[in-house]
């Protein structure tokens, strides 16, 4: 956890002072008052120091807010049942970013392996939940979809009977639920795509038509807005992206019949793209699923489904080495139904498998460490019941 700012609890008194009452402040719109006695909130017609303004009873507030910060995520909703300031404090997101600027961050696992929609993993408390269903139309429900988790948002990417659309999910403040996004200036399928903190870049792709692009854009969070970028060097489709050492990159994927073997990398401060010759050099086919590629700790990790094994990449001298072996197999379906992601600082894989009980999905994970052992995987959830497939998947950190 990263040291307290002593700031960050006076922009949330700042923004929300206004919304302050009188008497026990136990309205629906109250927050906590300032610390000790000079931020008391005064009762206007009696004239009296309330101590019951303070968050937690005792405590100064911009401790209070660190306390709550530290609280775990699922831990939230009971929180915001507490009392009306709670509520207040959970609905307006400010611990979002509380605990961002703490270092305080808790990873997890959205994803979808069968018709019913959207699930969320907790690690942390072991828990599934389910999240409520999109309110889309019948052709983006049974389409193939791409998602990915940006900031407290998890968007979602398919196609609708006249066009792409994009649905995102809100998991923080009164605006939790489902939304429409604006669409991108080119809208796509098929792909790379990747998010660092509050941005998303997306590349590459195929249109309605099935021309394959060579554009790419970046998505704010906080505005909700897309920008064009500068497009890349070579069109691609069922490619995959990834944020590595502050840049973002783009391997594998398909021109025509040809498997591309060839990465891009963006730097976002030159905004120019630079070509790497025979950065994946494990391309697959048409038939193959796009590229499973994670990166931990500024190291790029992938899955070669053909051999279900674990690469490493060296970026000084541009080749791959075997780290070990997979905790579930990728070559029965080439690749498809695999979730490989960066989970924090762990690798997970999320893929299914049949036991004596049915079929179910497992969640693995595994911290990389220094001097080249091989991965021990260990078991992070099981989803019983749940078919072997897993249709999309992102990892929401905060």
């Amino acid at each position: 956890m990263g040291p307290h700012h002593s700031g960050d609890s006076s922009s949330y008194h700042h923004n929300h002072s206004r919304r302050r009452r009188t008497l026990d402040g136990d309205d629906e719109n109250s927050e906590g008052g300032g610390n000790g006695g000079s931020n008391g909130v005064s009762d206007g017609r009696q004239g009296k120091r309330l101590s019951s303004s303070l968050l937690i009873p005792g405590l100064p507030d911009d401790i209070a807010l660190s306390c709550l910060a530290l609280a775990p995520r699922s831990d939230h909703g009971s929180l915001a049942c507490l009392n009306a300031r709670f509520r207040s404090l959970i609905d307006s997101g400010y611990l979002y970013g509380l605990r961002q600027r703490m270092g305080v961050a808790e990873h997890w696992v959205y994803l979808v392996c069968d018709p019913r929609g959207w699930e969320a993993f907790d690690p942390g408390a072991n828990r599934w939940m389910r999240l409520p269903r999109i309110p889309c139309d019948d052709c983006f429900n049974h389409a193939d979809k791409e998602s990915l988790a940006v900031g407290p948002h998890l968007l979602v990417f398919g196609r609708e009977l006249r066009d792409f659309a994009v649905w995102s999910y809100r998991s923080i403040g009164l605006g939790r639920g489902w939304s429409r996004c604006r669409p991108m200036n080119h809208p796509r399928c098929l792909f790379a795509s990747a998010s660092s903190g509050s941005i998303a870049i997306v590349a590459g792709g195929s249109d309605k038509t099935g021309t394959v692009l060579n554009s790419a854009e970046l998505y704010d969070a906080e505005t909700g807005r897309w920008e064009l970028l500068p497009p890349m060097t070579a069109p691609r489709k069922l490619c995959s992206g990834f944020f590595m050492g502050g840049k973002f990159y783009v391997v594998g994927g398909m021109l025509g019949e040809e498997a591309l073997t060839c990465g891009e990398e963006y730097d976002l401060q030159s905004r120019e793209w630079r070509r790497i010759e025979g950065m994946y050099p494990t391309a697959g086919d048409a038939a193959g699923a796009p590229p499973l590629v994670a990166v931990v700790d500024d190291q790029l990790y992938a899955v070669e489904y053909r051999t279900n094994r674990l690469k490493r990449y060296d970026m000084k001298r541009k080749s791959w080495a075997v780290v070990g072996r997979l905790p579930v197999r990728a070559d029965t379906s080439n690749g498809w139904g695999l979730a490989f992601k960066a989970c924090g600082r762990e690798l997970l894989v999320v893929g299914g498998q049949r036991g004596p009980e049915g079929e179910s999905i497992v969640l693995s994970s595994w911290r990389p460490g220094g001097g080249g052992a091989a991965p021990e995987w260990r078991v992070l959830g099981v989803k019983e019941h749940a078919g072997i497939f897993v249709y999309n998947c992102a990892i929401m950190g905060y």
